[in-house]
């Protein structure tokens, strides 16, 4: 759409406050003089509700570490997992750059040093899989040293969600976006306009050359020089869309940003973007609880998890992605629901002040888990036997309780022989991060037999949709035949996914989405750049 009055000019404008942010800090640092607009009041977007894991094979943090992953060992893991479902090109462009970038970050004053954490690969069996993970993350930071910029960065979720005050320390996610901003704003070239959405992308012939954007004071257009960078997060919080594309998921089941209603993608679609994907999410595992959106969590720790015909159906500790796409699997397979799941326990969890006190993903705030509330409000039930339980929750008494007792042979055996909960590198790491352990030969495996007995519900929640617009290895937008629309790039959650439907490691949606932002101001910025 063409736009004649024009209100302002920058080089480079980026749409989106999340992992974006290192395309804008790469440009501004090239001396483009870059804008980014943030459609909420708050920097951030889902990124810094993250812990801010980063899948980056083969950087700086890693080599001090004493990790052997550069892009020979990573690239038959990432081809054996993702295989067909995105271009081999884009795989090929995130092992050369993700390892440089980091070197440059480190650079900035405020980044500093990424540290290695061994986090392991999500499919252990493939080739090139690391029992040491490749996953690298930010230092904390203090908050005063943000001063006047610090209420423009976005809370932890679980702050965000309760009120809670998020203490004078910065981690995760929040930290990540808080050095990002930081040295974006010292280059002297960077500015950041909040409350700024995007409307619709404007043209002038085929080639994209600003943005038609509402702010409280109505609408305006901006003018960008170089190009336009959409990284503004899936559409994960639009019903709509939803729908359309993932009818058994409901937006009131994401852990996405308020923010993210697919504004960029729709204005990318408008304009003859071509798109993939769109059918997928970073799925997850959502908790039920009162009156709030499900709470993301890593990994089951006790108990086990049965569908509507009483049958346990997959290995509840499953890295959460393929946990999530295991639940879809088996609710579309089969005439039985697997949504909401049902997960099934006892009561060594509260005498061992195990699972819910200190889950591995979980909202941080104190006694978030109150058991009278979540029994008056259905979301728990409880029960002295099995059999009245399986009532409570309308499933099968026999089946529940066959599924019950075939679960604690397994665990007194110390094998799952059904789904081998237990063999693999992730479920064993979990076991430390929450801080539980089973009494049996598998710390993965506790018997379930102590009453009373309680069901929760598990929902398919998200941490973002992520199909989205085509782009090439240099984060240029494509049309359906392959063309590139010029001046537009697309990166995060707005981007068709360089993993395509798979979740390779901790960090791959953040990791995946700083690379290709930075790919994209290096094209804007040209060879001298």
């Amino acid at each position: 759409m063409e736009s004649n009055k024009i209100d302002d000019i920058y080089d480079v404008i980026v749409v989106g406050s999340g992992a974006g942010l290192v395309g804008a800090l790469a440009a501004a640092s090239r001396g483009l003089q870059t804008l980014v607009i943030e459609k909420t009041e708050f920097i951030g977007g889902t990124t810094a509700y993250s812990g801010s894991g980063l899948w980056l094979p083969g950087n700086a943090a890693e080599r001090r570490a004493g990790v052997d992953s550069g892009p020979d060992q990573a690239r038959p893991y990432l081809d054996a997992i993702v295989g067909d479902d995105a271009p081999a090109a884009l795989r090929e462009a995130f092992l050369q750059v993700g390892a440089p970038m980091i070197d440059e970050l480190e650079s900035h004053e405020w980044l500093g040093q990424f540290y290695w954490q061994g986090v392991p690969d999500y499919f252990e069996k493939a080739p090139g899989s690391l029992s040491t993970g490749r996953t690298i993350f930010p230092e904390p930071l203090d908050r005063s040293a943000l001063g006047d910029l610090e209420p423009l960065v976005r809370r932890p979720q679980w702050a965000e969600r309760s009120g809670a005050d998020p203490g004078p320390v910065m981690t995760g996610g929040q930290a990540l976006i808080a050095r990002l901003l930081l040295a974006f704003v010292a280059t002297g070239n960077g500015t950041i306009r909040t409350n700024t959405g995007l409307e619709r992308l404007v043209l002038e012939g085929d080639r994209v050359v600003g943005v038609d954007a509402t702010t409280d004071g109505g609408s305006i257009t901006i003018r960008a020089r170089q190009g336009v960078l959409l990284a503004a997060g899936g559409y994960e919080r639009n019903a709509e869309l939803r729908q359309k594309y993932q009818p058994e998921v409901t937006d009131e089941w994401s852990q996405g940003a308020p923010g993210n209603t697919g504004d960029a993608l729709v204005a990318g679609m408008e304009i003859g973007a071509a798109t993939d994907l769109l059918e997928e999410a970073w799925f997850a595992p959502g908790l039920v609880v009162p009156n709030e959106r499900p709470v993301f969590y890593t990994s089951v720790w006790s108990g086990i998890w049965v569908n509507d015909a009483g049958e346990r159906f997959m290995n509840e500790r499953l890295p959460y992605d393929r946990s999530g796409h295991e639940i879809l699997r088996a609710h579309r397979a089969s005439e039985v629901s697997h949504l909401p799941t049902h997960w099934v326990f006892d009561q060594r969890q509260f005498d061992n002040e195990r699972a819910f006190a200190s889950p591995p993903v979980a909202p941080q705030s104190t006694n978030w888990f109150d058991v009278d509330k979540f029994l008056a409000a259905g979301v728990l039930r409880k029960a002295d036997t099995l059999e009245e339980l399986a009532e409570l929750i309308g499933i099968p008494a026999g089946a529940l309780t066959k599924s019950v007792e075939q679960f604690n042979e397994y665990a007194r055996s110390g094998k799952d022989e059904a789904f081998g909960r237990g063999d693999a590198p992730w479920d064993r790491i979990i076991v430390g991060m929450c801080g539980s352990h089973e009494d049996g030969p598998n710390p993965c495996l506790g018997v379930i037999d102590k009453g009373p007995f309680y069901a929760a519900q598990i929902v398919l929640s998200d941490l973002g949709t992520k199909g989205g617009l085509k782009t090439d290895e240099n984060s240029r937008v494509l049309r359906e035949d392959g063309s590139v629309i010029s001046g537009l790039y697309a990166s995060g959650n707005t981007m068709a996914p360089m993993t395509g439907r798979i979740y390779p490691g901790a960090g791959g949606p953040v990791g995946s989405s700083m690379v290709f932002s930075y790919l994209a101001a290096l094209d804007m910025a040209g060879p001298n750049g």
